[in-house]
Parts: structure tokens; sequence; C-alpha cells
């Protein structure tokens, strides 16, 4: 009972051997790992560029060559490469997974292959009903054809074949095209794949006898001058990109196995806005969307290269993330980097143009980059009060540089900081602030401050202390009228005279602001949450200017309802010249002081006119 007992268990353990289903397989390759059905001919071609480097490895002087024919519905694709065995055949094109580059003799050699991952012909099938391979291998002269046909409900049959039915080492492949796919392997559209996928590929490949390969590579041909190169590779950016660069940029980096070009975009991008550039593995092209090729401030150029130290994932339609690829972006990085200090140094008028264009990409790389901040200050724009000039310049002008962070705050005090001789920088913009406040990193001595309220106002000249308590009733009717929405009134002098009133507040008035509005319209238990919250934040200013004619009008009024009114109006007024956003209480402040203002004027009696 027990030997039977132990028998039993170990049939039970005996291992089995995993049966795939080639059809569900096949689905899977084309909905989830390829992205469109073309990439059977990106395989076809990897295969017999990596037969023909493996034969090239141990014969140097074998012919280098894959023909293509496409004709009703078929596909035939020859290569003088390396060739199978019938061994070869079962080990390699039967078994899913395993590749040639994976064997003992070409594990070294392995870098020099574009396919490793032992797909192979399986992708052909997402086109393809039948595949029939006839292969004679280099490796073994004496050894005869042979034959490996497979169609896609996963069963395949092999035999060998007379010597002369192949007599020169070698591989062909033929396809017929499944229900439904034959589009795929017209002439026409072979050749378009052909040409996208092996442009590059340092072997003569043709589909009909029609060259493919373009070498040297655009990047590297010859020209007269660099001029003319200039606009051979403006004509190759926009065959391939649609549109004419604004300037070029060499990526020759022989460390890192990369060799190509970046195409300087001509129109602004968001710089959340992911690049996608094309690689070539090799002369093979593997993807058009590469997006994590470049630093992530680089987002202005478009590249194309070829690199042999890159490795891509399974699917061969992007890059692997390692220490390679990050190595290479860093390097890649670099080399735009001294595109652009080479610009600044010899060609202002290329660097001006560029930065009118892509300033945002050049200002996200110098807030990381206190190198390229340095080499940027005399050229990159800025709003500031005294027009648009670089921070180089107006240090120069300025023992302060003042900023704000928003544009609003910039808009409330941009003509008044003007006219008091305050320089200030409109920090609101993407990486301005952040810019500004490195300034002194790079400038050694130059001192950065935040404008706020206070400093406007302190900056603003004080009023004659008799002639303010001359007002006193004036003033203290207007604070009560504002005092509501949250606004303190002061009368101050300054200039220009043509601006009669000036709102002033800061981020924390406004947090403050919004949160009593909040607590206004909270039920009990929120509103004691916010109360708890109350702050003792400077409140919004209303900035009379003493010396405006207007205002010392209004000042002398008596009647208290007419001198909120005129109140109302005038913070309304300096809410628009500020362009500050309209709560729902302001519009409705405004539209009543109007009709006030209409409803005064149009039943004041004769020689009763208080503002005249």
């Amino acid at each position: 009972m027990d030997s039977q007992t132990s028998q039993s268990s170990q049939a039970s353990q005996s291992p089995h051997t995993f049966q795939v289903d080639l059809r569900g397989l096949v689905d899977l390759l084309s909905h989830h790992l390829y992205s469109s059905p073309k990439v059977y001919l990106r395989e076809l071609l990897q295969n017999a560029v990596d037969a023909i480097t493996a034969r090239r490895a141990e014969q140097p002087d074998a012919p280098a060559a894959v023909r293509l024919y496409a004709e009703g519905g078929t596909l035939r694709v020859e290569d003088s490469g390396i060739g199978l065995t019938e061994s070869d055949v079962h080990s390699l094109l039967a078994t899913i997974g395993r590749s040639s580059k994976r064997e003992d003799g070409l594990q070294a050699a392995r870098s020099d292959f574009l396919g490793q991952f032992g797909i192979g012909l399986l992708a052909c099938f997402v086109v393809a009903e039948r595949i029939r391979v006839v292969s004679r291998s280099a490796r073994t002269p004496d050894a005869a054809p042979v034959e490996w046909t497979a169609t896609d409900d996963g069963s395949y049959t092999v035999r060998t074949l007379p010597h002369d039915a192949r007599p020169e080492p070698g591989t062909t492949v033929h396809l017929v095209a499944r229900a439904g796919a034959g589009e795929w392997l017209t002439e026409e559209r072979v050749r378009s794949l052909a040409r996208d996928f092996g442009s590059l590929l340092p072997y003569d490949v043709r589909v009909s006898d029609e060259a493919i390969a373009e070498l040297p590579a655009p990047w590297d041909r010859t020209h007269p001058s660099p001029a003319t190169r200039r606009v051979a590779l403006a004509r190759h950016c926009h065959d391939l990109f649609g549109f004419t660069p604004l300037d070029t940029i060499d990526l020759n980096v022989p460390l890192a196995g990369v060799r190509g070009v970046a195409y300087v975009l001509p129109s602004a991008v968001s710089p959340a806005q992911r690049a996608s550039h094309r690689v070539h593995l090799k002369g093979m092209l593997l993807t058009e969307r590469a997006e994590q090729l470049l630093p992530d401030w680089a987002f202005f150029v478009r590249c194309v290269l070829d690199t042999d130290s890159l490795r891509p994932t399974a699917s061969r339609e992007s890059l692997y993330e390692d220490e390679t690829l990050a190595a290479v972006r860093e390097a890649l990085g670099e080399r735009i980097r001294s595109w652009l200090t080479g610009l600044a140094a010899g060609d202002p008028e290329r660097l001006a143009a560029f930065l009118s264009v892509h300033h945002l990409g050049v200002k996200s790389l110098a807030r990381h980059d206190n190198e390229m901040l340095r080499t940027m200050l005399p050229w990159l724009p800025f709003e500031t009060t005294d027009g648009r000039l670089s921070l180089e310049e107006f240090a120069l002008r300025h023992p302060v540089v003042h900023f704000t962070r928003t544009v609003e705050e910039y808009r409330q005090v941009a003509p008044i900081a003007s006219a008091q001789g305050i320089g200030v920088i409109n920090g609101g913009y993407t990486y301005d602030s952040e810019l500004v406040e490195a300034l002194p990193s790079v400038r050694p001595g130059t001192v950065v401050s935040e404008l706020d309220a206070d400093t406007v106002t302190a900056h603003l000249d004080a009023v004659d202390p008799a002639e303010e308590l001359a007002l006193s009733g004036f003033l203290m009717a207007a604070r009560a009228k504002l005092d509501p929405l949250g606004c303190d009134v002061v009368l101050r002098a300054f200039h220009p005279l043509s601006v009669p009133a000036l709102h002033l507040d800061d981020r924390a008035a406004r947090h403050e602001q919004a949160r009593a509005e909040a607590e206004e319209q909270a039920d009990d238990l929120w509103a004691g949450i916010l109360g708890s919250l109350r702050g003792s934040a400077p409140r919004a200013r209303l900035v009379l200017n003493h010396l405006n004619p207007l205002i010392r009008r209004i000042s002398s009024l008596r009647d208290p309802e007419l001198i909120g009114t005129a109140t109302e109006s005038l913070y309304g007024q300096a809410l628009l010249m500020a362009q500050r956003p309209l709560r729902p209480a302001d519009s409705a402040l405004l539209n009543r002081a109007f009709i006030g203002l209409l409803e005064w004027a149009t039943h004041t009696e004769p020689g009763k006119d208080d503002l005249r």
C-alpha cells in the first residue's frame, strides 16, 4: 500500500510541458505588445540583418544582401546570412522565446544583434496565415537545405530539400497573407515600411531591386558649406517631422554610442507636452515615439538618432529605462546645453530668435543649472516696470531687485512703483520668481526682495498731519463703507497724479478674505472651524491719492451717503485698474455705485452740486 502511494505521489509530481495556444498568443501580441501590424516587416528585416551579421562575424567577406518581393498577397524575403540546419530549425524557429543570439557561440557578440528576445517570426502571424522558411547553413556547408512550414493554428512541418533547392547559404522566408491583412503585403506598403524601418541599415536592402538604405545618414553626409548642410538637414526635418526647424543641433556622442541631430521647433510648445523622438538601433528604426530620450526641460527639440548602446524593450518599440539610458539622456542634454552656450557666446541674433520662441524652456533649464542661468542672464527676457529686460540689465539699474510672485500683484503695484522709482519684476509667469530668487547665487551682492503692499505703501509720501486731521470725517465715513469688504482706507500723496486711488493687498490678505467669505456661507459647525483659523494678516488697502484733483473734491463732501457712493466708485475703479478678478460682491458694489452716481447726478438741485 505504501509502495503504491509512493508511486502515485511520484507520478503526480512529474514535470509537464506548458501548452501554448498560438492563436491566443498572436492575439496578445497584436493587441498588447505591438502597436501596429507593421512591425512584422521590422521583425523580418531584423532576422535578415542579424543573420548577415552572424555570418560576417565568421566570414568577413560574405555577401550582405536582403531582397524583398511582394506580389498577390504574398511576400518573399531573401538574405545571405548564416542560415540554419535542421536541428537549428527545431530548436530556434519552433521554440517560442529562444533566440540564436543567446546561443553559447554568439553570446559574446550579442550586442551586435538587433533582435534578442526570441520572438522572431512569431510576429509575422499578425498578418500571415502561413509562414514557409527555406534555409541553408553557412556553418555546415555540407548540410542539406531545410524547409520549415508553420500555420497559425500552431502546427508546423520540417523536411530536408535537395541541395539544388538552395545552392548558396542564407534564408528565404515566404508569407501568405491571412484574411483581411492582404494590404500589408502589397509592394507599395512593403516598400514604404522597409524604407521607414531600414533607411539606415548598413547592408544592401532592396524591394524589387529598388535600394532602401540611404547611407550615409543625413547628419553624416558631407556638404560644400555649413549653410548647405543646414538646408539639407532642414529638408530632412520637414520630410520626417513636417516642420522647418529654427536650428539644428548635432548629437554626436561617441562615448554613448549615439549619432544624430536635434531639430529646434519653430513655434512654442507646452512644457507639459511629451516630445516624441525617432530612435534607430544599429540602423533599424526602433521607435518614432521615444519620450524619455531627453531631459524634460528640452521639450523644444525633436530628435532623430542612431545608437548601438541602448536596450530595447521586448516589443522593440521603446527604450528600456536603465543606467545606460540615463547616461545617454544626460549626455544629450549636455550637447543641447553646449549649443545654447555657443549661441550666447558667438551668435546673439540666432539666440534672440530662439529665445523669442522658447524662452520658457531655457528658463526651465536655468532654474536647475546655475551655470546656464549665469550664461543666459544677459538674454532671458522678463516683464519689468522698465519694460522687457534681462535680469542682468535690470539688476544694473536697480540696487534692490523687487519682484512679485503673481501677475495680479504686479498689475496692482507696477504703475505706482514705476512712478516712485521702484523697479519691479513680474515673477508671476512660469519659473520667473524662482529665477529672480536664484539671482544672488550667480550674481553675488545682488539684493532681491519680494514686493508686498507694505513696501509699496512705505514708498508713498505721507500727507501733512494737519491736512489729514481735517479730512478725518471723510476718511471715517469711507472706512466704514469698505470695512464690510475687508478693506481699509489710507491717504497718501503719490505720482502719477492721474491715478486717483490704488488697491493694494497681498496673498495673506486675499487668503484671509477668502476665509471670511467661506465662513459667512458655511453652516454653524464649519463656520466655527473657519473662525478658529482667523488670522492677523494685514487687510487690503484702498490708497487715496491726495494729489489727485478728483480726490481733493471728493474729500470735501459732507453728505455721508454721497461719500459712501464715491468711495465705492473709487474702490471699483481701483480693482478694474489692477485687472483684478471681481467677486460677486465687487460686481454688486460697482453696479450699486454706478446707479447711485446716476441718481445723484439727475436729482441734485442747481447750485447744490457738491462735486463742482
